[in-house]
């Protein structure tokens, strides 16, 4: 949770696939994979554990614990993405070639760059000295953008100009960023279009961060950030770095100030620019305002009112996904 609340573990993105896109990419680049019945949906597969697969059963293949990762809580997203973006190159550019890239992309390291065809990129820095860097079809880099690896950037996203992404970064399909972004993971059709810095976060689909926003990643004590978990009604101990875990459909207004390891549910509309921001703010908060919640049907017109800006709506089975949602918070 938040991801959770509105959809699979499979579907979260870690990298560049979705964990169910992970095991269907799989299947198709080694032929000898053996699979189980059912596959837990929080184990994040590495090649390592497919190559296994190919040799041996399920369970002696899962003694590797190397050779993947399990999935548990929210920050994790972010914390497995450099092994996850390393790995899903791989897996992804396997008997393939790049596009041709643009001879004014300044490019150093000697990590790979590869571009699916329709790509947009003149006059940016890319930087593999860390990481790969893979860019897919119809994305947009626009000029003076640097960016340094392990990056992902997924179909017709846009980075703005002169924008600033260190690793391990995703930008998921359909997504706007800006500013300054460093080990972060935007699921999908989400926007961070302007300057402010975002750091060890995760951000839901259909979310927008006003212009200014910028998140905490590090306590001023150097101590564990601890996160608010839903599931158990208790923080619980991220680590050092941990900035925004931002659900479906959020936004906050310009200027907004989010603190060490905040939480943001599903649907919440945020604006108190110039306030350090609760740790924890629930699904369809106002504000946030003290007993104050979004109504329900003016939150299913702003979601789509943001929606038909990429020609998207909400399906009903999300609708009644949202009203659960709501009924529960």
């Amino acid at each position: 949770m938040p991801f959770t609340l509105t959809r699979h573990t499979v579907d979260i993105r870690v990298g560049l696939f979705t964990i169910k896109e992970r095991w269907e990419a799989a299947e198709l680049k080694f032929p000898g994979l053996r699979l189980p019945p059912i596959i837990p949906a929080d184990i994040i597969p590495g090649n390592a554990l497919f190559s296994l697969l190919c040799e041996m059963s399920w369970e002696d293949a899962l003694k590797h614990t190397d050779a993947f990762r399990v999935l548990e809580f929210p920050w994790q997203i972010s914390l497995y993405n450099d092994w996850a973006i390393k790995q899903d190159f791989i897996l992804a550019t396997k008997g393939r070639t790049s596009a041709t890239i643009s001879p004014t992309v300044k490019r150093m390291g000697e990590g790979e760059v590869f571009f699916e065809e329709g790509v947009i990129a003149e006059h940016c820095y890319i930087n593999t000295s860390a990481g790969p860097v893979y860019v897919s079809e119809g994305a947009e880099i626009m000029e003076g953008s640097m960016l340094r690896g392990p990056i992902f950037i997924g179909n017709s996203s846009i980075i703005k100009m002169g924008a600033t992404i260190y690793g391990a970064t995703t930008i998921g399909p359909q997504c706007v960023v800006g500013g300054e972004i460093k080990n972060s993971v935007f699921l999908g059709y989400s926007n961070k279009a302007h300057e402010g810095y975002l750091g060890d976060s995760v951000i839901g689909e259909w979310c927008n961060l006003g212009a200014g926003t910028t998140c905490s990643n590090l306590r001023n004590t150097a101590t564990a950030v601890k996160v608010w978990r839903m599931d158990k009604h208790a923080f619980g101990n991220a680590g050092l770095k941990c900035g925004v875990l931002m659900g479906d459909y959020s936004r906050c207004s310009i200027n907004s100030s989010f603190n060490t390891g905040t939480v943001v549910g599903v649907s919440a509309n945020i604006f108190q620019p110039g306030v350090l921001l609760p740790k924890f703010i629930p699904s369809f908060s106002w504000g946030p305002v003290p007993d104050l919640k979004y109504t329900f049907e003016k939150a299913l017109t702003d979601i789509n009112n943001w929606m038909n800006f990429k020609n998207k709506a909400l399906s009903q089975e999300q609708i009644n996904t949202l009203q659960h949602i709501f009924s529960n918070t």
